[in-house]
């Protein structure tokens, strides 16, 4: 994508709807090439003709460019509702980054970024989209509405988010999600960003309330967005060093090669439990590196809604 790497944090964010846009289009240039080709009309406005539904909108003259059968979209159309959660804990600004950019991002700002993509696709679909934001308390809950002013309301709330300071704010990822499944009445497609970090690790409530946003029957994604480099493959120079709980401020000091052994075993451990429970409770798992670009994050969109 030839976006701007380098900016400052306000300004990268002001332009989030820009900048989510110019994701987008860069994925769909993308598209041409890859095995997904034929998908990038769904961005716009057609989607796939399904057996068994009417001719009368096939749009012929992109049947005759792709040799597939897509049906023009029509304003009142809303065959989707998607439900964004946000982990908004302290852990998720990890990296520290003095200058945000497309190319360098903390964790909360890839989030943020990926979930404004998602809204664009949504958005030009004429789908409905939700966001329900957690940190330390559940903070912010919007239900699933498709309206001009509601999409705008999101970016405002997500530009908002991604220029917080880190303020040490714990979190208990298993409370929130119960509540939130809670709130998530109608069947959702629902994507999870989050780290999975949290103050207090309690394996079981957290998978129940993983669980628990199965309710309804939603089709449930988890992003397990990660600074792979440092966070699991632990990288880190053999030379005295301070690590931080972000949530509780506790440190230790020692040298990186004292741990990084246990630390590596013991994180991927954690994550394949984690990866059979949501295997297990039918829940897609990704892994996202935050120095990554988001075509993994757009392409299990296209999946899961053909799914949904």
């Amino acid at each position: 994508m030839n976006l701007q790497s380098e900016l400052n944090k306000s300004s990268l964010f002001q332009n989030l709807e820009l900048l989510a846009s110019q994701v987008v289009e860069g994925f769909i240039s993308g598209i041409h090439k890859s095995p997904f080709h034929g998908f990038s009309a769904e961005f716009a406005e057609h989607k796939i003709y399904n057996k068994g539904e009417s001719t009368k909108h096939i749009d012929w003259k992109l049947f005759a460019k792709t040799d597939k059968l897509y049906t023009k979209r029509y304003e009142e159309e809303t065959n989707l509702r998607c439900h964004m959660i946000l982990d908004n804990s302290a852990s998720m600004y990890y990296p520290e980054v003095e200058k945000l950019g497309v190319n360098n991002l903390n964790k909360i700002g890839f989030s943020v970024l990926a979930i404004a993509a998602l809204m664009n696709v949504l958005k030009k679909q004429r789908d409905a989209v939700g966001l329900s934001v957690y940190s330390s308390s559940y903070h912010n809950y919007f239900p699933e509405k498709g309206s001009e002013r509601h999409h705008q309301m999101l970016l405002a709330k997500l530009s908002e988010i991604s220029q917080e300071e880190n303020l040490n704010k714990e979190t208990k990822t298993y409370t929130y999600l119960h509540q939130i499944a809670e709130n998530i009445k109608r069947r959702s497609l629902v994507f999870l960003f989050t780290d999975m970090f949290q103050s207090t690790l309690d394996n079981k409530a957290l998978f129940d309330a993983l669980r628990h946003l199965k309710h309804n029957k939603h089709q449930v994604v988890l992003f397990h967005v990660l600074d792979k480099g440092t966070e699991l493959n632990f990288d880190f120079d053999n030379s005295p060093k301070r690590f931080v709980d972000v949530e509780t401020g506790v440190h230790i000091d020692l040298y990186a090669d004292t741990v990084k052994k246990d630390y590596e075993n013991k994180l991927h451990t954690t994550i394949e439990e984690l990866k059979l429970k949501c295997a297990q409770y039918k829940i897609r798992y990704i892994d996202v590196d935050v120095a990554s670009d988001f075509s993994k994050i757009l392409n299990t969109f296209l999946i899961e809604k053909h799914k949904f």
